[in-house]
């Protein structure tokens, strides 16, 4: 198999799925003639044309809108939103449209949005965020956020190929960043289904995106200690795999949620309600949140460092449990 970044991955995938599926287009803010802020859509509209890789004006709320009509319509749109941030601004047309159109006429609205998301570059307030706890409350919503290539590849097939609306947050700082083996054919990886990054048996720590490789590295680490820690992958936080996080809380007993969005109203508080919940009587020590704190993303690099959760982060908290 090819080695290729998580970018060239998320494109490879996309070009595949236009190229199976002439329902299937593209329209953001300078995906065409640009190529994407980010390349992704490098060559696109060369190979399919303008009317399938549509340079939009700078308005989310009308890029999403057309969607929601395209997709009702038959079509199955991708839309891209330069930085995760700016779906703030097409807000009404996802949620109290698009999500709810189904529910309310019986109608899928099968779109894609891609949102760059997430700092380490320093982006500043306003192009660093996470905001999936923003919407994996929402009915009729999913969440998708990939980790690996290969997982960035395979859910970015069945994100289009979804009849819901489907937000695949496509963390920034990876892009290219991290390679990995690709297969070139076509092919899908389900939603709810968990990744295990690696098998233990003293610690779980339950993550998805960046913070995936944060606590393979932490747990690295923890073997020095002779404490083993298994790390999920959950890929997909709407649906998430309730199964696979459960069964490692029953195995280990001790539990971290690892996120980069910030704490209060993040998707761990969910994890962990559902832990306590439906696994109470396993635990031997109170389920751990490490996240991002309640404030903006900085803009400094050193604050920003400071804000996202760091490999000696999530080793300190690791040693707090395994001392519990």
């Amino acid at each position: 198999m090819a080695v290729k970044t998580y970018l060239q991955a998320i494109s490879e995938g996309l070009r595949l799925e236009m190229q199976r599926d002439k329902r299937v287009y593209v329209i953001g803010e300078d995906v065409g003639v640009y190529g994407g802020a980010f390349k992704v859509t490098q060559g696109f509209q060369e190979e399919f044309g303008p009317w399938r890789v549509i340079d939009a004006p700078l308005s989310e709320t009308a890029i999403v809108g057309s969607c929601t009509g395209a997709a009702i319509m038959g079509m199955r749109p991708v839309a891209e939103m330069q930085f995760a941030d700016f779906i703030s601004c097409a807000w009404d047309h996802l949620v109290t449209v698009a999500a709810k159109q189904f529910y309310r006429a019986g109608t899928p609205i099968p779109i894609v949005v891609r949102l760059p998301s997430g700092g380490g570059f320093s982006g500043g307030p306003f192009h660093s965020q996470n905001p999936e706890s923003s919407f994996a409350h929402i009915p009729g919503l999913k969440c998708v956020c990939p980790a690996t290539p290969a997982d960035a590849k395979g859910l970015l097939a069945s994100a289009i190929q979804d009849p819901n609306p489907v937000l695949y947050f496509e963390h920034k700082h990876l892009y290219r960043r991290i390679k990995d083996e690709v297969p070139e054919e076509r092919y899908t990886v389900p939603f709810g289904e968990a990744r295990i990054v690696r098998e233990g048996s003293d610690l779980t720590v339950v993550t998805w995106g960046a913070m995936v490789y944060t606590a393979d590295e932490a747990a690295q680490q923890l073997d020095s200690d002779g404490v083993s820690v298994e790390v999920i992958d959950l890929r997909t936080i709407i649906p998430w795999d309730r199964d696979a996080v459960l069964a490692s809380v029953r195995k280990t007993s001790k539990v971290m949620v690892l996120h980069e969005d910030t704490r209060t109203g993040g998707f761990g508080a969910e994890i962990a309600a559902t832990i306590t919940e439906e696994a109470f009587e396993d635990l031997d020590a109170p389920v751990k949140r490490v996240t991002a704190p309640d404030s903006p993303v900085p803009f400094s690099p050193p604050l920003e460092k400071a804000y996202i959760p760091q490999v000696e982060d999530v080793v300190a908290g690791l040693r707090e449990l395994a001392e519990y």
